[in-house]
């Protein structure tokens, strides 16, 4: 089973950040809340206090926690500096970090669209659009993780404008990350987990959005969600996602079998169903697709069964995960096949321990 990516302690890895060691470059990456900015170990920076210090395992989550890489100690480069073109790219997005480049504009650069995704994906472990949607998504994500404080976070961080930073929540969300009278409003919270930061957005019918912040759909997964569940996306405090946040510890703690905040999850009558049924799988147990397909009465519906456990915006809470190919692979996952590797494994390891593999609470 491949577990999550592991780390030192956190004394361990301050020791080493503090201490520039270098027999840890590689091992994680450090990010510092003032700056905006995530090192080395090794990094010659002057050193942040300890407590506005937090830790990565890689790039990818430095990115979509809203971190930019350090211009000294140069963390994304492995062996050495770049190639003068992934330079120019880097140098593009940094100057515009909202702006899409797509395969046209990359044409026009003079660089391969694949040539771009494989070099990237090679020494920074994301294909070149990943990367730059990682850096744009974690830019409205800090946002979030500064509980709204736009201009507060821009004045401690330096790198990042006010203007910019709303801008980025905007495009993300769809509105200032301030009230807007007259709108209902959908609370936000970043929730720390053993398995990565995930986005919680809930109203007050129900936790209406739970994904982990890598996932490559976040930013439709939010687009779809404006669409179905009016109201403005604010950073804020709401009773479901103190109680989702309560139930998760416990849960990734094994001191709780299931997860039993309210949901809603509006959506068409067949992905409806299919949400449903998923909900019904007992914890510490799997279905197939077709199997899935069966129980809702659509047993050619394979395809369509599918995409709607691709849609779904509740990870864990419609636990989409539990899900596997008729020759039981694990198949796809929104979420990283090694999340899903590890929350089945999670989950049987409960239920053999005596935990209750009861059904989750229907939409």
């Amino acid at each position: 089973m491949n577990e999550p990516p592991s780390l030192p302690s956190r004394d361990e890895m301050l020791a080493a950040l503090l201490g520039k060691d270098s027999r840890y470059d590689g091992v994680f990456l450090a990010g510092v809340r003032t700056t905006g900015i995530f090192c080395r170990p090794a990094c010659g920076a002057r050193k942040p206090r300890p407590e506005n210090v937090e830790f990565f395992a890689d790039a990818s989550a430095a990115l979509h926690a809203g971190y930019r890489p350090c211009r000294r100690c140069r963390p994304l480069d492995r062996a050495g500096a770049p190639p003068a073109w992934v330079s120019g790219l880097l140098a593009q997005v940094e100057r515009d970090p909202e702006r899409r480049l797509r395969a046209a504009d990359l044409r026009v650069l003079g660089v391969h669209p694949a040539r771009a995704a494989r070099w990237f994906k090679a020494h920074y472990g994301l294909t070149f659009q990943g990367w730059h949607r990682a850096r744009r998504v974690g830019r409205a994500l800090r946002c979030l993780r500064e509980g709204g404080g736009v201009g507060r976070a821009a004045d401690r961080g330096g790198y990042e404008s006010e203007s910019g930073l709303r801008e980025a929540f905007v495009k993300l969300f769809g509105a200032p990350p301030t009230r807007v009278p007259g709108r209902p409003l959908l609370a936000a919270r970043w929730l720390a987990t053993p398995l990565g930061p995930m986005l919680a957005i809930a109203c007050d019918a129900g936790v209406c959005l739970l994904e982990f912040v890598e996932r490559r759909a976040l930013a439709a997964q939010i687009a779809t969600l404006r669409r179905r569940v009016p109201g403005v996306v604010v950073p804020g405090d709401h009773p479901h996602l103190r109680a989702l946040e309560a139930q998760l510890a416990d849960w990734f703690a094994g001191r709780r079998a299931t997860l039993d905040v309210p949901v809603h999850a509006p959506g068409t009558d067949f992905q409806r169903a299919v949400w449903q049924e998923l909900r019904r799988i007992p914890a510490g147990e799997t279905r197939s697709y077709a199997q899935v397909a069966r129980a809702i009465g659509r047993p050619s519906a394979l395809r369509a069964v599918a995409r709607a456990n691709g849609d779904n915006r509740m990870a864990l809470l419609i636990p989409c995960h539990r899900v596997i190919g008729s020759d039981g692979s694990l198949t796809g996952y929104g979420g990283g096949v090694w999340r899903k590797e590890w929350l089945l494994a999670h989950e049987r390891r409960m239920a053999e321990s005596g935990g209750r593999a009861a059904t989750l609470r229907a939409c």
